[in-house]
C-alpha cells in the first residue's frame, strides 16, 4: 500500500446537507423543515418545551439557595507555609498576608482572604500572620512556635 492509495473507510465521511437546492436534491422547497408552523420558521428554539406537558424544570421542586454574601477563602495549611519558609520563599521577618503568600507562590490568586489550617505536621517558623481566619489548632501551633496571629474583629467571634 502506498500513501496515495490511503482512503477513509466506506461511509466514514458524508457530504454536508445542501438545503434548498431544488426539488431533485430531496431537500428543496421547504428545506427539510416540513410545512408551516412555528418550527418551520427561522430563529426558533423551543428549548425545554415538552409539547404542552408540564416541563421537567417546573415539575421538580426548587432546592436550596446560593448565599450571595458567602466568602470564598484560600485555605492554606501550616505545613505548606513551613515548606515555603524552608525553601526561602517566605521571609520570616515580614508579616504573612495574602499578598506575601501570592508572591511566594503558596497561593495562586487572592480570593476573599486566607484561612490558616493546623492539620498535620510540625510548625517551627516564628511568623506574624495577618489573615482573615485561622483554626484553633493552627493558632496554638503558631503561638507555640513564638509567632502571632492577627485576625479581623468578626473572625474572633466565630
Amino acid at each position: 500500500m502506498k500513501l496515495n492509495e490511503l482512503r477513509d473507510r466506506e461511509g466514514a465521511t458524508q457530504s454536508r446537507k445542501r438545503v434548498g437546492r431544488g426539488i431533485g436534491s430531496g431537500l428543496g422547497k421547504t428545506g427539510g423543515r416540513g410545512v408551516k408552523g412555528q418550527s418551520s420558521r427561522s430563529g426558533v428554539a423551543l428549548n425545554g418545551f415538552e409539547g404542552g406537558q408540564m416541563p421537567i424544570y417546573r415539575r421538580l421542586p426548587k432546592r436550596g439557595f446560593k448565599n450571595i454574601f458567602a466568602k470564598d477563602f484560600n485555605e492554606v495549611s501550616l505545613a505548606r507555609i513551613q515548606q515555603a519558609v524552608d525553601a526561602k520563599k517566605l521571609d520570616p521577618k515580614e508579616t504573612v498576608t495574602v499578598e506575601t503568600l501570592v508572591k511566594a507562590g503558596v497561593v495562586r490568586r487572592a480570593k476573599d482572604g486566607v484561612r490558616i489550617l493546623g492539620g498535620e505536621g510540625d510548625f517551627k517558623a516564628k511568623l506574624a500572620f495577618d489573615v482573615a481566619g485561622a483554626s484553633k489548632p493552627a493558632i496554638e501551633k503558631i503561638e507555640k512556635a513564638g509567632g502571632s496571629v492577627k485576625l479581623p474583629e468578626k473572625a474572633k467571634a466565630e
